[in-house]
């Protein structure tokens, strides 16, 4: 495996896990089109998953380096994630949901404010260290180049969040349309079906 194919699976994983809709993307969105302090909140978000990938990533890759059967398990667990991560976003085009904002009209906030608000958001949600610190750092951790899927990650939540930010005005009549989400869901499913093959093939091949 190259350090392009790292990459680009820490590319394709980190969007497959962002993508879903969620608090955070809903939250973020909202402060775009209000224009309060959008681009330091993208830019706390990005800095968020920035260091949470990196830490499971490499934290992962130490303790699987000690422990060969751990690494074996963690990689078939990957798989297994993976597909079922694909069948869910699958599941979710049949059956799509908008993204659906707050638009209502209130003074402006503080900065700070606003960004411990990001935080608790972000920080206080149990699936962000499961997506970011478990399931990119089980992927991350496996690949021949981690420090390049990890850069691959985080290049995936600065795309998305500042694609969020500075394109919001005409992101949300976008986003608030069920086939929208439903063309992003099959994107997601292809995506992570395809870092899955790229987890499981060599052990096909070897065996």
């Amino acid at each position: 495996m190259t350090y392009y194919s790292s990459y680009l699976n820490g590319l394709l994983v980190s969007l497959g896990l962002i993508m879903a809709i969620g608090a955070q993307n809903a939250f973020v969105l909202a402060q775009s089109l209000r224009r309060e302090h959008h681009l330091a909140v993208a830019a706390l978000c990005m800095s968020c998953d920035a260091i949470l990938i990196t830490a499971g990533v490499f934290g992962l890759a130490t303790l699987l380096a000690r422990y060969p059967l751990a690494m074996e398990i963690t990689r078939w667990g990957g798989v297994l994630f993976l597909v079922g991560y694909a069948l869910l976003a699958l599941r979710r085009a049949i059956a799509p949901h908008a993204l659906a904002v707050a638009e209502t009209e209130r003074p402006l906030r503080a900065r700070g404010t606003v960004l411990l608000a990001t935080l608790a958001i972000t920080l206080l949600n149990p699936h962000v260290y499961l997506d970011t610190m478990v399931l990119i750092g089980s992927v991350g951790a496996q690949q021949t180049w981690p420090a390049w899927f990890v850069a691959g990650a985080a290049s995936a939540s600065m795309l998305w969040f500042l694609g969020l930010a500075v394109g919001a005005a005409r992101l949300a009549p976008l986003l608030n349309r069920p086939l929208t989400w439903r063309l992003i869901d099959v994107l997601v499913a292809g995506m992570m079906l395809r870092v899955a093959w790229s987890l499981a093939a060599p052990l096909w091949s070897a065996g």
